[in-house]
């Protein structure tokens, strides 16, 4: 096969991972957004699905962690990707028939340990399947369909609960599901390992083949700008609590997501082909810029009609940080490395999140809600400074390397 025919076939992967994760997360949505109201349903509550979503992410972030050294020792990766996606999608409508919370729990386990596995290796092939110059377009056209996704899918349980109940929407979910696994088995295409950046191009000299070659300084410098800002970056259902705090009711909450998706799909794509033309690390920090002006203003709440507006622009937090710091993560990291790479950046994101979401519900109980958003307005814009201050210190570190 030649050159222009082998850019092809890979090039495929962009829109046939997209079309998997807006399928995917189609089905997820569905199940996710009446998960509280089915626990009710079957004698749980809030505490229960605390317990149920707190092991679940905690399952996730291990999984994404033990993912990405796994992805750098294996020679395919596919199998590991369509595993993930198949797991997932066969036990969600299996939540149709639990009667018990424990039953939800042993599924929403299978359904977050399955995700964890197949995100490395996805994210992985995705970074083989592009020139370099091209990696944030590709990142952010995936987001876009995933957030796509997470419009679709509660638009579909909201119609198909109006004339059915719980239960259906879980049945119906596996509709979309089945989809993704169509589709990321017959079009998603096996990658080369490595191949595309090992040999001198114009944007990066030869790379010398290193069995597992260690992670550069600017890595971790963006890594820990990034620990630093996922310390304050709580659950977003805290904004959805202050909303109703202060006025906008409960039943509004499915709105106020619709309102943050539209934005996030509507600017992913092109805040990733933004990246491949600026620099990278200043899209991200303009987006935790915008995450601190959000968490301000609903730390103050001076009105309903600011709140919406501002769950509006954190749709844009969300475009201009999510495919970008994947372009990043595979931009830093040695092509020997990529899989180790995403791996730490999702557990070292999601354990400090965890962590600030756990702090932020302590802080609310004692003092409110105003002392917890500032917090995280604060440690976003710490982390804008040392994301504006990465071109120098690159700098730094190649003439050190040098």
């Amino acid at each position: 096969m030649n050159e222009r025919a082998a850019g092809k076939e890979t090039s495929r992967n962009v829109y046939a991972f997209g079309a998997t994760s807006l399928l995917n997360d189609t089905a997820s949505e569905m199940a996710y957004w009446i998960l509280p109201a089915f626990l009710v349903s079957i004698g749980a509550g809030p505490a229960t699905l605390g317990i149920i979503e707190g092991i679940a992410e905690s399952v996730a972030s291990f999984a994404k962690l033990i993912s990405g050294y796994l992805t750098d020792r294996i020679a395919r990766r596919k199998p590991v990707v369509v595993f993930g996606y198949t797991v997932a999608n066969v036990l969600k409508p299996v939540l149709a028939i639990a009667t018990a919370w424990w039953q939800v729990l042993l599924i929403r386990f299978g359904d977050r340990l399955a995700k964890g596995l197949r995100g490395a290796p996805r994210d992985v092939m995705l970074a083989e399947s592009v020139e370099r110059s091209r990696l944030g377009g590709a990142y952010g056209l995936l987001q876009a369909m995933d957030s796509a996704g997470a419009i679709v899918g509660p638009s579909i349980a909201l119609l198909v609960l109006a004339h059915h109940g719980l239960r259906t929407v879980f049945w119906i979910a596996s509709i979309p599901g089945l989809a993704s696994i169509i589709v990321v088995s017959l079009f998603a295409r096996e990658t080369q390992r490595a191949s595309r950046w090992e040999v001198g191009t114009r944007d990066q000299a030869a790379i010398p083949k290193v069995s597992n070659p260690r992670l550069p300084r600017m890595y971790y410098y963006v890594l820990f700008a990034v620990a630093l800002f996922s310390l304050g970056n709580s659950s977003d259902m805290f904004l959805v609590l202050r909303a109703q705090e202060a006025g906008i009711p409960a039943s509004h909450a499915p709105l106020l997501g619709l309102v943050f998706n539209a934005t996030y799909t509507a600017f992913s794509w092109p805040a990733g082909r933004l990246s491949d033309r600026v620099s990278k690390y200043a899209l991200v920090a303009a987006g935790y810029a915008v995450f601190t002006v959000v968490y301000v203003v609903f730390a103050f709440a001076p009105s309903r009609a600011a709140l919406w507006g501002m769950m509006a622009l954190y749709g844009l937090y969300y475009a201009l940080t999510a495919p970008v710091l994947k372009a990043l993560v595979a931009d830093n990291a040695p092509p020997e490395s990529r899989g180790r790479a995403f791996g730490i950046f999702y557990f070292v994101s999601s354990v400090a999140a965890l962590l600030s979401s756990v702090t932020t519900g302590e802080l609310w109980r004692r003092w409110g809600g105003r002392l917890p958003l500032l917090i995280s307005a604060a440690l976003a814009g710490f982390a804008v400074v040392l994301l504006f201050a990465a071109p120098h210190m690159k700098r730094q570190s190649l003439n050190a390397d040098g």
